[in-house]
């Protein structure tokens, strides 16, 4: 186990470095437009695309509670603005994910996909700051949270104006996506606690990886079930992530309230 905080530093900042070198290594990467081609297309109610449209309220819901949770419980949960702020950069790009992405699914295009992918930049790079003031220093996390911010959005807005000018690039937003996630679960490895809080923040990235490989499976579900694709799923268990962050804050919540004994038999 890595203790020294020095070493810690040192092992994020490569990986940070190695994660750009990649994918700026990688040639020029347009939107496939076969990625507008969904399995699940059935009209309800006039709208097309009912069930991708439909799915993406829980990401309203959990944003929503989240945000609620944030600005409620703030003095208790927070001893720091950034990650209050990070939170609020999480949260509040889940709920708005929730119109983006549903007119995504309306009307799916590179144009209304830039509306899906904005809010969801915002919110990965939110947690990504939440984690870094969290487990490595409130200090990086207020002087990085604004950059992150910055960087996130600006992949989106980068690709949608190259794909405008017919030279479509998605690494900095694979960047921004991917590497949010993959230096999320370095700062776990890294910075590692045993209370259930981390717990459920474990499981709520393992659910999101699963909400990547069910929008993979997105035909191949809709044949074998007839009913709901993998990408309605997709939505379904993504949301489902997000909600067990806010689960995780409540768990923090009550801790901070009735902390655990000090002495005697460690809680389980």
């Amino acid at each position: 186990m890595i203790r020294n905080s020095t070493d810690r530093a040192a092992i994020l900042i490569g990986a940070t470095a190695l994660i750009l070198v990649i994918v700026g290594c990688l040639p020029r990467m347009p939107q496939d437009l076969r990625y507008h081609g969904f399995a699940d297309t059935r009209f309800w109610l006039g709208v097309p695309n009912f069930l991708d449209v439909a799915s993406n309220l829980p990401f309203l819901l959990v944003g929503a509670i989240g945000l609620w949770i944030v600005i409620r419980r703030r003095e208790v949960l927070f001893h720091d603005s950034s990650e209050f702020w990070a939170y609020i950069a999480l949260f509040g790009g889940t709920a708005m994910t929730a119109f983006g992405s549903a007119y995504y699914h309306w009307r799916p295009s590179n144009f209304t996909l830039a509306f899906d992918r904005l809010p969801m930049a915002v919110g990965f790079m939110g947690l990504l700051a939440a984690l870094i003031a969290e487990r490595v220093s409130v200090r990086v996390a207020r002087l990085l949270l604004p950059t992150l911010l910055i960087l996130g959005a600006g992949s989106v807005v980068y690709w949608a104006l190259t794909e405008a000018r017919g030279a479509g690039d998605l690494r900095p937003y694979v960047a921004t996506q991917f590497g949010a996630l993959l230096l999320a679960i370095l700062i776990l490895v890294i910075y590692p606690a045993t209370n259930r809080s981390q717990r459920l923040l474990v499981v709520a990235l393992l659910a999101y990886g699963v909400a990547k490989e069910l929008e993979a499976l997105d035909s191949q579900i809709y044949q074998l079930t007839g009913v709901v694709s993998g990408h309605t799923l997709k939505h379904l268990v993504a949301a489902a992530s997000i909600a067990l962050i806010a689960l995780r804050l409540v768990e923090r919540r009550r801790l901070a309230i009735h902390p655990p004994p000090t002495s005697g038999n460690p809680p389980r």
